[in-house]
């Protein structure tokens, strides 16, 4: 991490044309923490550059287009300084940078620079968008080097076994209960570790290894006997990637094969494209795909198509090639704020040789937000022209009625953070809400932290402490100052339904979720689902992101939509059988949380209401003998702590280790005569404390303070104090408990029957540290200790482009919602990572039936009722006419009739 940090820290960078895309590639990498970046641009701000400029306003247009946007970027980073430059880009002014994007530039000076920059071993990258298509092109010289190509932590897994042969086969244990195999891919390089029988092993250089069958088969070494061990976790080895040349005429454009007649006019836009570098004829396509779009320039780009060399398996569609030309001239926020995305995770890819580039050409489009066939609206020459408005980019390609129909919009975003800064732009940019009777709600509880100003950067240093609602709502008016925007510090949750009611949620258009909470986002969809209002989902975590759009009567629901699952583990895995430093930090996660949030919040839900426990049923046992212990262990100052995170690292690495060697002892067999304590069962070893042992004196530490702060007790910072108390102490030795029973698999664990009568070795939920409790229990089983970074865990924070990319793919959804897009085929879920680099954007599941007695998920029934008819017998009335169906709640409009 800090190799690729520093190189990260020590890369210049340009980025070339200051328009909407330029800005976001510029205000991402500046977030990054470069070295320093400069903006170029040798024209002046123009009415229709404000459709996605967010840094230009009214009163910019005539001015300089990096000279403005310069003063913005530097308020981003104060560690990153930004230059602005306005000459020419000359040899010997690109060659003091590391990496160069150039955006919105002619094809001359992009094959001249491309030439350069590859002879001179600059990383090149060059972008572009065209209305609702983009392309993106990067060139890291022939001799790069990718260190880290994932962004997947590297497999591992326990050996079953080895063969003496050579080459040697490794067949490799199952880690979880399903079976599923292991996680290595043919040409892995990995390490031995933990191997007994067979040492050499553990101390032996990397082995690259040979998928055969299911498990790897790794290169020579010497034969022996084995006992067990650990392989991997994998190496992370160097990759070297060869660029080539933009005018490169033997390499075109690579696109993977899509039955989609939509794809045709992406390889008509790659052909078109490899036809100018190959025969360097810049003039002929610049000439006209500035212009707005009319019917004689989309014959003349028909006629220039008609003359390239397609496929022979692609027919030439010449409706998609007009659609092409007639939004060409067109300049969308959201499009910029994806492709911007992107181009920003290659720079820093680039510069520091994390992550696997992209195989250099990116072709993307979005023709699905076009109107749909049966639409009424149907766009004309007249309508796209330019009308001198800061929303000319995008009427070139919408028209200008869907612009005022924008305008009109009423949208609730819950979450001011990563996401809901990039939403909210991007809202001001395409003029959402900014008319006489649009609105936009934004809720956020959170305030700002110094933390979040690298990933939202509507955020400043003088902004910390502030409520974030408040300051985005703030920043995005100044962006955009038509845009009518209120913000609010409310949860959204049951607790605040009286504010978000029927009227609040009656009046809306749409919701825009950008919540971090799974219970969070459900709950936002059951009730755009009772009040029958489409949904935008979206989050991240690291270079991962995802879209879901949900759509009143033709698509799932959140609560039906396959979520992605966090890793689980068996739980006689964590607790009795782990073979992965993954088990030990999971378990130590566990003990912590139990005592901090469960026991903790049952204690006092038992001080303020006795009664609750009444509620619980089956677990009011077992917390109401976790409620006696708390009192039990209640300690009346420090000494007391001490003694008690004594007692407790006794118990765990310990009695609990010698407690399961008496029930599996060492030469224990299965009923099948195999070795219990063998594959992925590791046979532990209980720890002997030592005060004078570093982790041993750092748990006992760390969980005296914890238990202190617990019972408000103070802190001892002297350390003679706590190593008396610790020298002092007898514990008495380990007694073995008989009849004790310990499951081995999840299903015993659940078995109610297992509980009563029996007495079951599952560890109370307890307080500890979790890295230093981690590395002691992986001590008891012999595994590699944790090193910090991976305490950590789920905690995955959000960065900038990931957040610019994903509300980009938003906002295009967004635009389909607006047109009141009737197809489910014209809706896309998106899934990307910017690490590998991939990109999945598939069609909603359509909404299934889920009672028998309903239609759908949004079932609802429009009914005609006279005034006279709305008194007590309104319900029955209602009931007969909605088909004898019980009647949960009636509205006309906003007005509540009955519920």
């Amino acid at each position: 991490y800090f190799k690729h940090r520093a190189k990260i820290v020590g890369a210049a960078v340009l980025v070339s044309g200051m328009k909407g895309l330029g800005v976001e590639i510029a205000k991402n990498v500046i977030l990054a923490g470069v070295k320093s970046v400069t903006v170029h641009d040798q024209s002046e701000t123009q009415w229709s550059d404000l459709s996605s400029q967010f840094y230009l306003s009214e009163n910019d247009v005539g001015k300089n287009r990096a000279l403005v946007s310069q003063c913005h970027l530097a308020e981003l980073n104060a560690h990153v300084p930004v230059y602005a430059y306005t000459n020419e880009l000359s040899e010997s002014f690109l060659s003091t940078f590391q990496v160069v994007v150039l955006s919105n530039s002619p094809l001359e000076e992009q094959l001249r620079i491309s030439d350069f920059c590859h002879s001179k071993n600059i990383c090149f990258v060059l972008v572009d968008t065209k209305g609702l298509a983009g392309q993106l092109f990067c060139d890291f010289g022939e001799h790069f080097i990718v260190r880290n190509p994932s962004e997947a932590e590297p497999a591992s897994a326990a050996i079953h076994h080895i063969t003496q042969s050579n080459p040697g086969i490794v067949t490799v244990a199952c880690d979880n209960e399903e079976r599923q195999g292991h996680r290595f891919e043919d040409g892995d390089w990995v390490k031995f570790s933990g191997v007994e029988g067979m040492t050499e092993l553990n101390t032996s250089e990397p082995c690259l290894i040979r998928l055969k069958g299911n498990g790897p088969s790794v290169s020579s070494f010497s034969s022996c006997l084995w006992v067990h061990g650990c392989l991997g976790p994998g190496i992370r080895q160097v990759c070297p990637v060869v660029f080539v040349l933009l005018s490169n005429p033997n390499r075109p454009p690579r696109l993977p094969h899509v039955s989609n007649p939509e794809q045709d006019i992406v390889s008509f836009c790659r052909s078109l494209l490899f036809l100018q570098v190959a025969h360097c004829k810049p003039p002929q396509i610049d000439s006209f795909l500035i212009f707005t779009p009319q019917q004689a320039d989309a014959d003349k780009m028909v006629e220039l198509a008609q003359t390239i060399s397609v496929s022979k398996e692609e027919e030439l569609q010449e409706d998609l090639v007009r659609t092409f030309s007639y939004g060409c001239s067109g300049d969308l926020s959201p499009i910029n704020a994806f492709i911007g995305g992107l181009a920003a995770q290659e720079v820093l890819k680039a510069a520091s040789g994390k992550f696997t580039p992209l195989d250099q050409w990116l072709y993307f489009d979005a023709y699905e937000c076009l109107p749909e066939e049966e639409n009424t609206v149907q766009l004309t020459e007249e309508d796209c022209a330019p009308r001198g408005s800061r929303y000319d980019g995008q009427i070139a390609v919408f028209g200008n009625t869907f612009q005022e129909w924008l305008g009109k919009q009423k949208y609730f975003v819950v979450g001011a953070g990563a996401i809901g800064c990039e939403l909210l732009k991007n809202f001001a940019m395409i003029g959402l809400a900014a008319s006489e009777g649009g609105s936009i709600t934004v809720t956020d509880m959170d305030t700002i932290e110094y933390s979040n100003l690298n990933r939202q950067f509507l955020f400043r240093p003088g902004d910390v402490s502030k409520q974030k609602s408040e300051v985005a709502a703030a920043a995005v008016k100044l962006m955009n100052r038509h845009i009518n925007v209120s913000a609010q510090q409310n949860q959204v949750g049951p607790d605040t339904e009286h504010f978000y009611g029927d009227d609040f949620f009656l009046g809306l258009d749409g919701v825009a979720s950008a919540l971090d909470s799974l219970q969070a986002r459900k709950y936002l969809c059951q009730r755009c689902v009772q009040y029958c209002k489409p949904l935008l989902d979206s989050g991240t975590e690291g270079t991962r992101g995802h879209v879901q759009v949900f759509v009143p009567f033709l698509t799932e629901s959140f609560g039906q939509a396959q979520e992605e699952e966090e890793t689980q583990y068996p739980l006689c895995t964590l607790r009795h059988f782990p073979s992965t430093i993954q088990h030990t930090l999971q378990w130590a996660r566990d003990q912590f949380e139990g005592l901090f949030k469960t026991k903790a919040e049952n204690v006092n839900t038992f001080l303020k209401d006795p009664s609750f426990l009444e509620s619980q049923e089956m677990e009011a046992v077992k917390m109401l003998e976790s409620v006696r212990i708390s009192f039990q262990e209640k300690p009346c100052n420090w000494r007391d702590c001490v003694v008690w995170a004594r007692r407790l690292w006794e118990r765990l690495f310990s009695h609990d280790i010698q407690q399961l060697l008496h029930n599996f002892p060492p030469e224990h067999e299965t009923s099948s005569g195999l070795p219990f304590w063998s594959g992925p069962k590791r046979c532990p070893q209980p720890l002997k404390f030592d005060s004078s042992h570093t982790t041993h004196k750092t748990f006992i530490l760390a969980a005296s303070h914890l238990f202190a702060s617990t019972h408000k007790l103070r802190v001892s910072e002297d350390d003679s104090v706590t190593s008396q108390v610790l020298f002092g102490s007898h514990l008495p030795p380990f007694q073995p408990l008989q009849g004790v029973h310990i499951p081995l698999t999840d299903q015993e664990m659940q078995n109610p029957q297992d509980s009563v009568g029996k007495r079951s070795l599952l560890f109370s939920p307890l307080s500890l540290p979790p890295f230093s409790a981690a590395n002691l229990r992986a001590e008891n089983y012999g595994i590699p200790p944790a090193d910090k970074l991976q305490i950590v865990g789920r905690i995955v924070p959000a960065i900038a482009t990931t957040t610019t990319a994903v509300a980009g793919l938003v906002c295009l959804e967004l635009y389909k919602l607006v047109w009141r897009h009737r197809r489910l085929s014209s809706y896309r879920n998106s899934f990307l990572q910017l690490s590998e680099p991939l990109l999945n954007r598939f069609q909603p599941l359509s909404s299934r039936p889920i009672y028998k007695v309903r239609p759908g998920l949004w079932a609802h029934h429009a009914l005609k009722v006279e005034r006279s008819s709305v008194g007590p017998a309104f319900p029955s009335r209602l009931a007969g006419r909605a088909g004898r169906r019980e009647t949960l709640c009636a509205f006309r409009w906003a007005a509540v009739l009955y519920t």
